[in-house]
């Protein structure tokens, strides 16, 4: 069984929810992300497992969505070492697309007050392989807003991710929980892995958690700082200081990368 075959089953007897309808409802309130990564065996009993009112994201009668993301960084690697050792300065740059609509947008990240995450976004028209003029002007002053003097940067391609996601609402809490499979880094030499065996799982909801959160609890599972561009980095690159990664480097990705084997 496939990694879309272990979810697509179980949320096809899901309710639907429409974009504009998703965002209305679940973008109202102050949110904590939590990441999880597991098996993909155990997903069916996780959303299984939630309320029975859960809705599922539908667009065009399509209820999962490749997701493209090329990442940018610096040849001394400032964004990723900014995530590794933790700094309260730091960034990520990436031109992610929307593989089933053909949509790309420009998006740089950033830390805001107690450790909440900023993203700020423009539509991309241009090369992936290299910052076009205006998404490096828009970096420059996303980054200046966030205290990083980014203009003595030059910005390169770094790693390139592929997955599918599926999106679900749950309406009591007026959460959202998101599962991530299929998942591919690729560095630009070529140089990728795949994990088809483990899915990355996101919540957000309040502090205190939402129903998800407590069912992955119960299932034995426990956020953990997965990455998928840190942590990709981390097992592609192992020259890199990864420490805070190593726990899931370990449990979940493979111990060598396969040269060329993976396409981008």
């Amino acid at each position: 069984m496939t990694t879309v075959d272990s979810v697509a089953p179980v949320v096809g007897a899901l309710r639907p929810i429409g974009l504009e309808e998703l965002v209305e409802r679940a973008e109202l309130l102050t949110r904590l992300d939590r990441k999880y990564m597991l098996p993909v065996v155990e997903l069916p009993l996780l959303i299984g497992g939630l309320e029975e009112d859960v809705q599922v994201l539908e667009v065009e009668g399509q209820r999962q969505f490749g997701y493209r993301s090329v990442y940018f960084d610096t040849p001394d690697m400032d964004g990723y070492l900014g995530a590794a050792r933790r700094r309260r300065r730091r960034f990520k740059l990436r031109i992610r697309t929307y593989l089933d609509s053909g949509q790309h947008f420009f998006e740089v990240k950033t830390r805001g007050p107690r450790g909440t995450t900023v993203k700020q976004r423009i539509p991309y028209e241009g090369d992936l392989r290299r910052l076009s003029d205006e998404a490096r002007a828009y970096a420059d002053e996303m980054l200046g807003e966030a205290g990083i003097n980014a203009r003595r940067f030059r910005f390169a391609p770094a790693l390139t991710t592929r997955y599918r996601r599926t999106t679900l609402f749950l309406p009591a809490s007026g959460s959202r929980l998101t599962v991530d499979t299929d998942l591919t880094w690729v560095l630009p030499d070529g140089t990728g892995l795949r994990t088809p065996e483990r899915a990355i799982v996101e919540t957000k909801a309040g502090r205190a958690g939402s129903s998800a959160d407590r069912l992955l609890w119960s299932l034995r599972h426990r956020p953990c700082p997965v990455s998928k561009y840190g942590t990709g980095l981390a097992a592609l690159r192992p020259e890199l200081p990864a420490n805070r990664w190593l726990p899931v480097l370990r449990r979940h990705f493979p111990t060598a990368p396969a040269p060329n084997g993976v396409p981008a």
